[in-house]
């Protein structure tokens, strides 16, 4: 069975909701979907789905506990990841929780895209899906282009494991991706991780800690991967990020110079510009009302009216909101 999963929990309440209508706007209730979560704090989203006979939260402890292991070994034997993370007043490990969404090589689905709660949908997927007929992983982005978010740069041992040439074409976003069931099993991860163990770890780039893990264990391992963005012509590729400030849109779906995007990924903005907007804060962004539109797809006499001016995402704070930041009222 295919599926599409994703990773959240109530803290991206809104951006989960806008995500799925996005998926039952092309698929109605056919396509399957999984929720892997990030935490416990999942009480919004389980009332939600219970009127989504479609979507289901994963709750394969065991499963979740082995990757849980696998993602704390791979940063222990880092050596530098945690001295850094403690020196800025975060956790032992990063943004834990997010590796969950490997959960996914377990099961449910036979098949499935991954996509990160910060996307929409916006073209049926059927040739990613159909590509997992030659190829064991799929990608469709441009991260290719900057390492630096993958891989640490600096390390020695990074050319030594992976040739310049892989570098530049096989480096992948973790926003999408698709993939099969049990494309990871156990022997497969034991070798990984001694050779993480051996010195490889510090090729890791731990500020994006799910992606560099699996950037690394899909080239580490040799699986057979496809990026469309490499294969398609100029003429037929699409963008897929919020950055690129050209995208057309037409009855809610965005288009790049006449072609219709797969997917739009609102990378780099917060879940708390999500949040605020959806409590009618006036806060301006690429491509909002898609987002908008999609979030209250089945409630729209629920979706804000604005009446004040709008402030850009990215404008500095105010004063007040200074103020406030440093009396530790705001976050």
């Amino acid at each position: 069975m295919d599926g599409i999963c994703t990773l959240a929990n109530d803290r991206v309440y809104d951006q989960v909701i806008a995500l799925l209508n996005s998926i039952e706007a092309i698929y109605g209730q056919e396509m399957p979907v999984c929720i892997y979560p990030y935490d416990d704090n999942t009480a919004q989203i389980t009332a939600e789905i219970a009127r989504r006979p479609q979507v289901q939260i994963y709750n394969n402890q065991e499963s979740i506990q082995r990757w849980d292991e696998f993602a704390r070994t791979i940063w222990d034997i880092h050596p530098t990841a945690q001295q850094n993370w403690l020196k800025i007043g975060r956790d032992k490990y990063h943004r834990f929780g997010t590796h969950r969404r490997y959960g996914a090589f377990d099961g449910p689905f036979e098949r499935f895209v991954y996509m990160d709660a910060d996307t929409l949908l916006m073209s049926p997927l059927d040739a990613i899906f159909n590509q997992l007929n030659n190829h064991d992983w799929i990608v469709y982005d441009f991260q290719y282009t900057d390492l630096t978010h993958v891989y640490n740069p600096d390390s020695p041992k990074l050319t030594e494991i992976f040739s310049q040439q892989r570098l530049e074409t096989e480096i992948f976003c973790s926003g999408l991706y698709a993939s099969k069931k049990d494309i990871f099993p156990q022997i497969i991860r034991e070798s990984l991780l001694e050779k993480l163990t051996q010195g490889e770890a510090e090729i890791l780039y731990p500020d994006a800690p799910d992606q560099t893990i699996l950037n690394y264990m899909v080239m580490r391992s040799g699986i057979s991967s496809y990026n469309f963005a490499n294969h398609l012509s100029e003429s037929e590729k699409t963008g897929c990020c919020v950055t690129s400030n050209h995208f057309e849109a037409h009855n809610n779906i965005l288009y790049d110079r006449g072609n219709r995007l797969t997917y739009i990924h609102y990378i780099g903005l917060s879940s708390n510009i999500f949040r605020q907007i959806c409590q009618g804060e006036n806060i301006d962004f690429p491509y909002r009302d898609i987002f908008l539109h999609y979030r209250y797809l089945h409630e729209p006499e629920k979706r804000p009216q604005f009446k004040s001016k709008a402030r850009a995402y990215n404008a500095p704070p105010s004063f007040s909101q200074r103020v406030l930041k440093k009396l530790g009222l705001v976050s």
